[in-house]
């Protein structure tokens, strides 16, 4: 009889092991300094908070592979940003600025002391606000596969032929413009996902942000930003791009270069244990 309620009672013993190991995920909502409701998870406990800060058109899912493996040992926080994902979407200018203060929203409410920002493509914009926003209470920034040459400048009329595709097709335009962003060989159904979810972002919202985070390379501000940030800089780029780490050093203070091969733009996604050892890398470096 004994052995017949133990053979019962197995699964549910190694049920109630998995959902004690489960993450306990918490979705909550800050009101940013326009009101615009700013959503974003939490999960982990920790002294420091890792703040992830997704790229143009995207969202805090494209975190989902962290998550889980820093919330051990950080309290981590996926945003997304206003106009992207559950956040409200009434704002009229999606700037750098006004995405940095998303984030302070979220570290204001939560009481945040200690905060290291990692923001993926145009969330290096935002994390570099973010960090001259709040110098008390960020201690470092990661860029993923961003922050290339913040001295790079680029002329008005190159960043208008750039937006005209997305202005006259939006969906075909943000799709043409993914596709290269991943190396041969990529996995056709993460492609597929990042090209129908980012294709699918809401038009003006997209190219207000697309102008936005594009005009600090016209008018100087994607180095000028960097002028009173004495906090560590660190980049985990891919090879798609050229990084130019000597020309970065002239404007950032302390910066660190770390790549990631055979990735593309999405390295979080396309290759997230090797991502995830480097960015515990780029921490450990911080701390």
């Amino acid at each position: 009889m004994k052995k017949k309620i133990l053979f019962v009672m197995i699964p549910f013993l190694l049920l109630s092991g998995c959902a004690s190991n489960e993450l306990s995920l918490r979705h909550d909502v800050a009101l940013s300094f326009d009101s615009e409701r700013i959503a974003y998870d939490i999960a982990g406990k920790g002294k420091t908070a890792l703040i992830f800060i997704h790229g143009w058109s995207c969202d805090g899912r494209y975190w989902q592979k962290q998550i889980p493996v820093f919330a051990k040992e950080y309290q981590v926080i996926t945003v997304d940003l206003a106009g992207h994902g559950h956040s409200s979407l009434d704002r009229s200018e999606f700037s750098m600025l006004s995405f940095a203060n998303d984030v302070k929203a979220i570290i204001d409410k939560e009481n945040i002391d200690r905060a290291i920002l990692i923001g993926h493509s145009m969330g290096g914009g935002v994390i570099a606000e973010a960090a001259r926003l709040m110098p008390e209470k960020v201690v470092g920034i990661v860029g993923i596969d961003t922050l290339q040459n913040v001295a790079e400048r680029t002329p008005q009329s190159v960043i208008d032929e750039m937006v005209k595709p997305f202005e006259a097709d939006f969906k075909s335009a943000a799709q043409d413009f993914v596709s290269p962003m991943f190396p041969k060989g990529t996995d056709q159904q993460l492609m597929n996902w990042v090209k129908e979810d980012m294709s699918s972002a809401p038009k003006e919202i997209a190219l207000s942000a697309f102008r936005n985070y594009l005009g600090q390379y016209v008018n100087g501000e994607a180095a000028i930003v960097f002028k009173d940030i004495t906090i560590p800089v660190v980049s985990i780029n891919a090879r798609l791009w050229p990084t130019a780490p000597e020309e970065n050093r002239k404007y950032i203070k302390n910066y660190q270069l770390f790549y990631i091969e055979e990735t593309g733009h999405f390295p979080m996604l396309e290759k997230p244990e090797e991502f995830n050892m480097l960015l515990k890398k780029a921490l450990n470096s911080i701390e």
